[in-house]
């Protein structure tokens, strides 16, 4: 209990202090959220962007407008204070030097009461109010000042010696001002200090104005509210109207995303609704035109698709009753070949095999009409590829041995389980395997099974011809052939590796090609695991190692 005692009071302060450290952490969660949300919309609302883009121009213009009248306002104001306040101060300098004339000398005794008596007539003569009038001699602290609350002493801080120098300096009379923040006993104010020499017959004097500037700053701060409402005002309203008016040209734009990605979803009767004779009214009706002819060429080529495949579904079963009967007669003729003479019997063994390739034929053209009318149905079940994978190649071993190609097999001694549909998988590996003996031009084919987690794949390598680039993609066409006059080994019909393609998509799963002229070729199928499971990787890869590593050295020799 000791020990815990210390523990459980560290963990109650902890406690007590998380929730001020996760204050600023959690406004800058917020401020990152927020961030984000800004950008997003930026990104994919154009009238978000053009408002915020009204709102920042306008702020600008609004702020650069306010600042440019508040400031015309306040300079006419302080000038039109300052032209009234010299001719105030130039009419009582010439007052005062009136009355101050018959005193000469400096050390007169009556002259610190005539300053007082001058001083109180020029403040009484003044319609400022809270004003201040100083009469001061240069070279002595002797000081008048109305009314009497001090106002004098501000005349010697460092803030007004300048003045005060310009005005003893001065060869001849003038009048100088200066803006200060002054306290004469009622706070600090701002004032406007205006000062001139008084020229007596004796020692000159200084007569300064203190006029405070109280109501010209109420007068500019009210200006300058007024115009910062107005241009908030301003700024709000141009933001409405442009979200007002972008609204009124992204609202048909929407209209026409969304019906285009119904249309593309299939839905071809969609339509816009057209409202007025405008310009937007004009691209609704340029929309539904597009998409009504494209609704009549979509349905006119399905119909044309469908009456293809009825065809060829009609044409492979009536097929079937002449063939069957022309079986029965080539196979009489090929059973009694050896009766015939030689020429004969050749040409009951050609029959025999066209006869077999045509078969063939009409079994993968009734496949492909399954395929293209979407009726081919996927019977998947948990099976083992392994032995599947030996048995196609057991059953083309002796067509290997008749091209003098070599076979090999290499699958895992733990087998593969999948859930697959056995028959078709069987169909994709012996039309890969064929083709790979075919072109192998006598060289190996290996025959590779590999399996992990999520996928199951086989791959065929050859070491042939190749395919050339761009052949990867039309070896799955039908009826395509990379060298036409070329020779069937196997007696194909051209369309093993279309219905291989299709049956490899009906699993969900992969079928691909590899090839380089003079390197052989390689195609792999993989396929989920599960069924129905998306594929995202192989266990195996398309670009068989040796031609990785060709690649590599040829590339390392290269300067």
């Amino acid at each position: 209990m000791v020990r815990i005692d210390p523990i459980i009071v560290q963990v109650r302060r902890f406690s007590r202090l998380r929730p001020q450290r996760l204050i600023p952490h959690t406004a800058g969660r917020r401020l990152r959220r927020f961030y984000a949300y800004a950008r997003r919309q930026w990104r994919r609302s154009l009238q978000f962007r053009v408002v915020g883009i009204t709102l920042l121009l306008s702020a600008i213009l609004v702020s650069a407008f306010g600042y440019t009248v508040a400031s015309l306002i306040s300079q006419g104001v302080l000038t039109t204070q300052v032209n009234t306040s010299r001719e105030r101060i130039q009419r009582g300098a010439g007052e005062a030097a009136r009355q101050l004339e018959g005193y000469t000398q400096a050390d007169d005794p009556g002259l610190p009461g005539k300053m007082r008596v001058v001083a109180t007539d020029l403040s009484s003569s003044m319609d400022v109010p809270d004003s201040e009038v100083i009469l001061l001699r240069h070279n002595s602290s002797l000081a008048a000042a109305s009314p009497d609350t001090g106002a004098a002493a501000v005349m010697q801080q460092p803030s007004m010696r300048k003045l005060r120098e310009s005005i003893v300096g001065s060869s001849r009379p003038g009048i100088y001002q200066q803006i200060e923040t002054l306290d004469v006993g009622q706070g600090p104010t701002r004032f406007l200090v205006l000062g001139t020499p008084i020229l007596t017959g004796g020692e000159p004097l200084e007569l300064y104005y203190l006029l405070p500037l109280k109501a010209e700053n109420d007068l500019v701060e009210f200006v300058a509210l007024v115009v910062t409402a107005t241009g908030v005002a301003l700024v709000a309203l141009l933001a409405l109207i442009a979200a007002t008016m972008t609204r009124l040209v992204v609202k048909p734009v929407r209209v026409a995303a969304r019906t285009a990605q119904r249309l593309s979803a299939g839905l071809l009767d969609q339509r816009m609704q057209v409202k007025g004779e405008d310009d937007l009214a004009r691209l609704a009706a340029a929309f539904n035109q597009m998409a009504a002819n494209l609704q009549r060429q979509i349905v006119r080529l399905e119909e044309m698709s469908r009456l293809q495949r009825r065809f060829t579904s009609d044409v492979s079963h009536e097929l079937r009753t002449p063939l069957t009967t022309v079986r029965m007669a080539a196979d009489l003729l090929f059973a009694s070949r050896e009766d015939f003479d030689p020429a004969a019997a050749r040409s009951a063994e050609l029959l025999q095999a066209e006869l077999d390739r045509f078969e063939d034929l009409l079994t993968d053209l009734l496949e492909i009409s399954r395929f293209d009318a979407g009726f081919a149905a996927l019977d998947a079940e948990p099976t083992d590829l392994a032995p599947v994978v030996r048995r196609v190649a057991e059953r083309l071993e002796s067509l290997s041995e008749r091209c003098g190609v070599p076979l090999s097999v290499q699958t895992p001694p733990d087998g593969a389980i999948a859930e697959v549909d056995p028959r078709r998988v069987e169909r994709v590996l012996r039309n890969l395997l064929g083709n790979a003996i075919e072109h192998g031009e006598g060289k190996p084919v290996v025959m590779t099974l590999a399996i992990d987690e999520a996928a199951v794949a086989v791959t065929v390598r050859d070491h042939g011809v190749g395919l050339k680039t761009g052949e990867e993609k039309l070896v799955f066409n039908r009826f395509w052939r990379a060298d036409p006059s070329r020779a069937r080994q196997t007696g194909g019909t051209g369309l093993g590796l279309s219905i291989s393609l299709e049956d490899a998509r009906l699993h969900g799963g992969w079928l691909e090609a590899w090839g380089a002229p003079g390197k052989g070729a390689q195609f792999r199928l993989t396929l989920p695991v599960r069924s129905g499971d998306r594929l995202v990787s192989s266990p195996l890869r398309l670009v068989p190692d040796d031609a990785r590593a060709d690649e590599a050295a040829l590339i390392g020799e290269t300067p």
